[in-house]
């Protein structure tokens, strides 16, 4: 073998190396990848029960109550599609309806929502950026607006 042959080797076996201890990393990591979803991209997407993943949108009015054992139900809207979320624990200071709201989870077989965490808005201006993003598209979010679920159209 010349110098360039073993040279040439030694590089694709490198290569090869690489890609499949990259396989390997994503194959590991494929339980911990969490997607982002509105209730609208649930229902359209037809995501299967007993997916992990982080539903975001607005807490929708009317919708909060507090059961016993201190589970926690309410509901997230992006205006077009609701889905129940229950969590149990504590919400954070600054969770209220009529806010947006990201929980991460699973997609239950009735279509419902278990949490597992419930993050809110820090400020009166903040949305989490996938949330906001989302209801842009629908019309409903006006970053200048304090109560963030106003129609702006």
């Amino acid at each position: 073998m010349t110098r360039k042959q073993q040279r040439t080797t030694l590089i694709l076996s490198g290569l090869v190396f690489l890609g499949i201890a990259a396989g390997l990393i994503l194959y590991a990591l494929r339980d911990t990848i969490v997607f982002f979803y509105t209730p609208g991209e649930v229902a359209e997407k037809h995501v299967a029960p007993g997916t992990r993943l982080r539903l975001g949108g607005l807490v929708k009015e009317g919708s909060f109550k507090q059961g016993d054992g201190g589970l926690i139900h309410f509901v997230i809207t992006d205006t077009d599609k609701d889905i129940a979320v229950t969590y149990k624990g504590v919400l954070p200071d600054l969770f209220k309806e009529g806010q947006g709201v990201v929980a991460e989870g699973v997609l239950l077989p009735d279509g419902a929502f278990r949490a597992d965490s419930v993050l809110a808005k820090h400020d009166e201006k903040y949305m989490p950026r996938e949330v906001a993003e989302a209801l842009k598209k629908k019309g409903y979010w006006d970053p200048n607006k304090s109560d963030g679920g106003e129609k702006t159209q």
